[in-house]
């Protein structure tokens, strides 16, 4: 079955054929990094985390490019508040972006620019837009004319009257129309600031992608990706800018985008209090539980997140992961879970037939691979707390350790009664006990450790293994 895709620009669901035989190249809008990502952040990384997956799958180039935005006016605002250099918040925050999003078992992508290494590229490209007299100098800023591109809004498929009224659009005097964007505006000598033709300044926004998409993958390109919410004004301004600059080009050929998310029913908002991120979710939940309930929902629909649906994913986990007991995926792609991710990425359709394959290991294994899922030693997982029927079933809430602590490889920083190196103490102590044949001892110790729902597996050899039950 061919891959499709729904393309927002054609508002149909399409068959993917790359512009260039066996080479696809994907651009994804990545994060702002002034503070920690939310799990509104997450949603985009993993749902391409999977399509990059699948795409290396079936074709022998695949360069997925997902930028860096390292100058904001959010990052200066950011920096200003905390008093620190807005490098150093830049720094900090783009470590911990990276930090989660592996702890979410998503793969790097092969290129990864930020904005402050292209700000000459911006430069020149908003250059040619002037000589194209698509966009104007005024006061120190460059902005671009939206009625000198006919076509504007043919991505969202709305008249330009319709985006600006339902949409924020910064008001200034100088506009020659009240939805003329941005390309570069004027610094003041304490903001990050480049020297330019028309003073020191720094790049608008929608500029950034524009330049960093094409200069890595060319003025014509297979897949954009992000959030619903970029689509206007964001990417509609990206394909202005780039049309405009290369009118011979037709810049991305496929518009994917996912849905947005809620938690516990609401829109995620600083005024009510429920940002919550990613960071604090790891000391919670393992990450592997997270992806999963991120996947729970096909990418284009809406997800309520919530901590119940997070409890069933590590409870899901927990049953797959002793079914696999760590068998190889050494076996083609089960057909189910390939016909539904080719079918736009249905990765609740995958899921259902992961949930079929209990009885078959290997294949359980090999299906759960391309969704980033099963991807620990089993008992490195199962040594973590396991979710029971009752807390899935009951809407039992488990403990968070602090998010400094500890964690094991499994539990991911959930609270639990016995550590692992307690454990690990106690299984020691019994071995010794057994070889000496004091077997009051021996049984004691696993008589207390069993009181913590801990299961002991004595090995021909003298060995013991253990896991959380």
């Amino acid at each position: 079955m061919a891959l499709t895709l729904y393309n927002t620009a054609a508002r149909e669901k399409q068959i993917f054929v790359p512009l260039r035989p066996g080479r696809v190249g994907m651009y994804v809008c990545g994060p702002t990094v002034y503070d920690y990502a939310h799990i509104g952040n997450a949603r985009p990384v993993v749902v391409f985390d999977v399509l990059y997956r699948l795409l290396k799958r079936e074709y022998a180039s695949v360069n997925y490019v997902r930028n860096i935005t390292d100058v904001d006016d959010k990052i200066n605002a950011a920096a200003k508040d905390a008093g620190e250099p807005i490098g150093a918040i830049t720094a900090r925050t783009t470590q911990a972006f990276h930090e989660d999003m592996a702890a979410l078992n998503t793969l790097p992508p092969d290129d990864e620019p930020r904005a402050t290494e292209h700000v000459p590229d911006m430069i020149e490209m908003i250059q040619s837009l002037i000589e194209r007299k698509h966009s104007y100098e005024v006061e120190g800023h460059v902005l671009f004319h939206v009625p000198s591109m006919p076509d504007y809004g043919r991505l969202s498929g709305r008249s330009v009257r319709e985006m600006i009224a339902g949409a924020r659009v910064e008001v200034a005097p100088f506009k020659r129309d009240p939805a003329d964007f941005v390309l570069w505006k004027p610094s003041t000598p304490d903001l990050p600031g480049w020297p330019s033709p028309w003073g020191r300044g720094r790049p608008g926004w929608h500029i950034e992608c524009s330049v960093m998409s094409t200069k890595i993958l060319g003025p014509s390109f297979d897949i954009h990706g992000g959030g619903r919410d970029l689509i206007f004004p964001h990417h509609e301004n990206e394909v202005a800018q780039s049309r405009c600059a290369d009118p011979d080009e037709e810049f991305a050929n496929f518009w994917v985008h996912n849905g947005f998310v809620t938690v516990e029913g609401e829109k995620m908002s600083k005024s009510v209090g429920n940002i919550v991120t990613v960071r604090e979710l790891l000391a919670e939940f393992p990450g592997e539980a997270i992806r999963l309930a991120l996947l729970s929902a096909h990418y284009r629909q809406p997800l309520d997140f919530t901590r119940q649906g997070l409890r069933e994913a590590k409870h899901t986990l927990d049953r797959w992961y002793r079914a696999v007991d760590d068998v190889a995926a050494n076996i083609e792609m089960p057909e189910g879970v390939m016909a539904a991710l080719d079918d736009d990425l249905n990765t609740p359709r995958a899921i259902a037939a992961l949930h079929g394959m209990t009885g078959d290991p290997r294949e359980l294994r090999a299906g759960a691979e391309i969704l980033g899922l099963l991807q620990q030693d089993t008992g490195a997982w199962l040594k973590g707390r396991a979710i029971s029927d009752a807390e899935v079933t009951d809407g039992v809430t488990v403990t968070p350790l602090p998010a400094t602590a500890g964690a094991s490889a499994g539990g991911a920083g959930v609270l639990i009664q016995t550590s692992e190196a307690r454990v690990e103490e106690l299984v020691g102590k019994r071995v010794i006990a057994r070889v000496a044949k004091d077997f009051a001892t021996s049984d004691r110790i696993r008589d207390e450790l069993a009181a913590q729902g801990i299961v002991l597996e004595d090995k021909p050899d003298g060995t013991t293994e253990w896991r959380r039950a």
